[in-house]
């Protein structure tokens, strides 16, 4: 019986680190534009990513952090993804890309129209290179 719950936990587990599915993550939900011309940035759903997040009222989020958009220079990661609300004002997104001067920063998109929605799809975006 012992041996049975141990396989079935073991199972379990392997099937909850199955690498083809993304690990959900707490995170500001926003409404993303659509990109026709985004790519897959699969990436953006690792753990370790650093997403930046604008919503349709102008906040600003490091994960799940409300940060000013100054702050974000300071961020140690080489690579930056930024979400922002169809809605958000674009004076934010303007400050927020200032702050990230001389990272490489994705922006992330809706997926793109010819993309069939079926499933959970993987992240889509733009990558930048804000220069200094």
């Amino acid at each position: 019986m012992r041996m049975t719950i141990l396989c079935l936990a073991a199972a379990a587990i392997a099937a909850a680190q199955d690498p083809s599915k993304p690990v959900l993550r707490a995170g500001v939900s926003v409404q993303m534009v659509t990109a026709p011309h985004a790519v897959e940035m699969r990436a953006a759903d690792d753990l370790d990513a650093t997403v930046v997040a604008i919503t349709s009222t102008g906040k600003v989020y490091n994960g799940t952090t409300v940060v000013e958009p100054q702050s974000l220079g300071t961020l140690p990661a080489p690579t930056i993804y930024v979400k922002a609300d169809a809605r958000a004002p674009v004076q934010m997104l303007v400050s927020v890309l200032d702050a990230l001067r001389g990272k490489t920063v994705v922006l992330l998109a809706a997926p793109p129209p010819s993309v069939p929605k079926a499933g959970i799809l993987p992240p889509y975006g733009i990558t930048l290179t804000v220069p200094r």
